[in-house]
């Protein structure tokens, strides 16, 4: 009686393949060839212009370990992922908290802070660039209004990439936030009155039932926006161009210059495979720290 059943579902597993079988193709096509092909390439000398290529083995990364400009890009993209990750994961935290409640202004609110990472870079950074100017720009006049001499906050290399790490920050904070929106939606509201009947504290609340019930939310968020700030590019390049003194040129800049200004496709191909192993590094780090913070906790 359960041999037929066995047999018939032994049978039917290649069909089972076939229904993951799309999206096999389609991740092996648009994910692990491209990153087959850009290992292969970055061992080449490969000239974009005449398309000649050439193998050089490790030449590429070796010159990319004496090269001091491609130092500064790294140092560059690594503070700008601890400047803005953070800021990230706790105002959004923030944000998502003050707002989850019922209510049109809370929905409006919500709205609004979604809205903004809706707009594309350009439209973003032209309101910022003008918002900057110096002397007529509006941060400039609101300085003057409070009697604060003004800051070269785009021209300064002590305040350029903080201030493209602020506007990243406004653009996008709308992504997370709705991340942690939809985490405290699925904390049972029985928790909540169970401690409003003890009449617990809103700090212990926060501390001790908000707080532990989103930690994958925060593991997620501070997750999703390392890899997407490593990867920062179009803000950088349209509000300094890399600028003041190459203090904001990102590893991504780097890269689209060493491709399409200077041709050099495999140079600029090894740079992307630094940026990917620096952003597997972090990634792990992260997921290291959170599994050894909860080890110990048990």
């Amino acid at each position: 009686m359960s041999a037929a059943p066995t047999v018939g579902l032994r049978a039917s597993r290649p069909a089972y393949a076939l229904f993951v079988l799309p999206f096999v193709t389609l991740y092996a096509l648009m994910l692990l060839w491209p990153l087959a092909k850009g290992i292969w390439t970055s061992f080449h000398d490969h000239d974009l212009l005449s398309d000649d290529s050439f193998w050089i083995g490790l030449a590429n990364y070796k010159e990319l370990w004496a090269d001091e400009v491609f130092h500064e890009v790294v140092w560059n993209t690594i503070r700008f992922v601890a400047i803005s990750t953070p800021i990230f994961v706790i105002l959004s935290l923030m944000l998502a908290i003050a707002l989850n409640r019922p209510g049109k202004l809370a929905t409006f609110l919500r709205a609004t802070f979604f809205c903004a990472s809706v707009f594309s870079v350009t439209l973003i950074t032209l309101v910022w660039k003008l918002a900057l100017m110096p002397e007529r720009g509006l941060i400039a006049q609101m300085f003057a209004a409070l009697g604060i001499p003004e800051l070269p906050l785009l021209t300064s290399d002590n305040f350029a990439l903080l201030t493209i790490a602020l506007v990243t920050v406004w653009w996008i904070i709308g992504l997370p936030m709705i991340l942690f929106l939809s985490a405290l939606q699925q904390i049972p509201s029985d928790i909540y009155e169970a401690a409003a009947l003890d009449n617990t504290p809103r700090w212990r609340v926060l501390t001790h039932i908000t707080l532990p019930s989103l930690k994958r939310a925060i593991v997620l968020v501070a997750l999703i926006e390392i890899i997407r700030q490593f990867q920062v590019f179009p803000q950088i390049m349209l509000m300094t161009n890399g600028g003041p003194n190459n203090t904001t040129r990102s590893i991504v800049q780097f890269t689209y210059e060493q491709a399409f200004m200077q041709l050099s496709l495999g140079y600029a191909t090894a740079a992307s495979q630094v940026l990917l192993a620096i952003m597997l590094i972090g990634v792990s780090t992260q997921l290291w720290l959170e599994r050894d913070r909860k080890g110990a906790q048990r």
